[in-house]
């Protein structure tokens, strides 16, 4: 397919079809094989320095089982089409792509702006990695500080997250963005929230994305991935250098799972919003709710900047408790719960909940109450069924308040 007609096809026709095997045999499967191999062999020494000269000099190509060959091949185009970007690498997870971002663009000495309410672990790998190498990461809020003021003469990105982890507080990312590219400074931003397919942050000006694949992407919980795409060709060479200089490389297998999950994305993301939308609406309603937290909802603080830079949400629902309940609410809350597993991650077609730990609540500078807040992952059950699980869990909530009065 052409670089023209693919321009004129709708998004879900280019998913589809980003990565897929030529016929040019006659024949050939739907998906890319599964392509395995730890060494390259090459026809001749003069085939084996021309591809190291050529990878060298930017290419993608495989001079060794690390760098994948035709499954990584097919994962890092059909991702690249997603998100409209220039090139994508592959990492072993969410957390090693976001480290692989700050490792390649930040230097001993350098200042870098973080959005205070990003994935947590970001804050360990500055605390563990990024402060031994004289890095520094300021922790700053989107909506209450004036970005253009946080600038120094020495500070080389500005990390984001939109909707922000826990709570969903939607940037306005191409304000964002315009402050730090009037300074020549480039914006990474985590966009698993999004997927790729309800938020396309390179087209609001970010230059680079960055995806747990594990979540939505890979979508049956059964993958550890993480993936960076880039906007140019400089941040690709950037990029490339340390990803190559750290050994990342994910597994063929997983990478086939990976394409595999991309290819039914939008149908999977239409389905855990119109079931998450469900669920919010009714947890508003709810007398021992205080606060629910889903930028689709009118309601939310951030549904006007969602509705402009969003085409879609997805299954994260987060609400606080009311004012009635103690601090175990929110454990007695998910251990009467039948449907909802009990796990940290969320992205799969499983429906999944978890205590907001108070120490992670505390890093969004935006929010300031004590109250329990439990994170709800709504995924492909029957809405119905989930709403009923609910509500008998905060049946037992209200009981066990009532006993501990009596």
């Amino acid at each position: 397919m052409s670089n023209n007609t693919s321009s004129r096809l709708g998004r879900a026709t280019r998913l589809l079809h980003a990565g897929a095997p030529d016929l040019r045999g006659g024949a050939g499967p739907v998906n890319v094989p599964v392509v395995r191999t730890s060494t390259v062999r090459f026809e001749s020494s003069a085939a084996y320095a021309d591809h190291h000269h050529r990878r060298a000099a930017g290419e993608r190509l495989a001079t060794y089982g690390r760098h994948g060959l035709d499954t990584h091949r097919a994962l890092e185009d059909a991702v690249t089409a997603l998100e409209g970007g220039h090139r994508a690498f592959l990492t072993p997870s969410g957390l090693s792509a976001i480290t692989l971002v700050l490792v390649a663009l930040l230097s001993p000495g350098d200042h870098a702006l973080v959005a205070d309410s990003v994935y947590s672990p970001v804050r360990r790998v500055d605390d563990t990695l990024l402060q031994r190498l004289g890095i520094t990461l300021e922790y700053f809020s989107p909506s209450q500080h004036d970005l253009a003021s946080k600038i120094r003469p020495n500070t080389k990105l500005v990390y984001l997250e939109s909707p922000s982890s826990l709570l969903y507080e939607v940037l306005d990312l191409p304000a964002l963005s315009a402050v730090a590219r009037a300074h020549g400074i480039p914006v990474a931003t985590d966009n698993t929230w999004g997927a790729g397919w309800f938020h396309q942050p390179l087209a609001l000006g970010a230059n680079i994305s960055i995806h747990a694949a594990t979540k939505y992407i890979s979508g049956h919980s059964d993958v550890m991935q993480g993936i960076v795409v880039t906007d140019s060709p400089e941040l690709s060479a950037k990029i490339a250098t340390a990803h190559e200089a750290l050994g990342l490389t994910v597994g063929a297998d997983d990478a086939y799972l990976a394409l595999r999950g991309l290819r039914t994305l939008p149908v999977r993301l239409a389905q855990h919003q119109r079931h998450a939308t469900q669920v919010a609406e009714w947890l508003l309603d709810h007398p021992q709710v205080s606060r629910v937290f889903y930028p689709a909802l009118p309601s939310d603080p951030g549904h006007a900047l969602w509705k402009r830079d969003f085409s879609g949400a997805n299954g994260l629902v987060s609400f606080a408790f009311d004012d009635g309940a103690d601090a175990g609410a929110g454990e007695r809350f998910i251990d009467a719960l039948r449907f909802f597993g009990i796990g940290a991650s969320w992205g799969g077609y499983e429906s999944l909940a978890l205590v907001a730990s108070p120490d992670r609540l505390r890093e969004h500078s935006f929010w300031t109450s004590t109250l329990p807040v439990v994170r709800l992952h709504i995924g492909l059950e029957d809405p119905q069924d989930l709403i009923g699980d609910l509500a008998q869990a905060f049946a037992r909530v209200a009981q066990s308040v009532e006993l501990a009065a009596a």
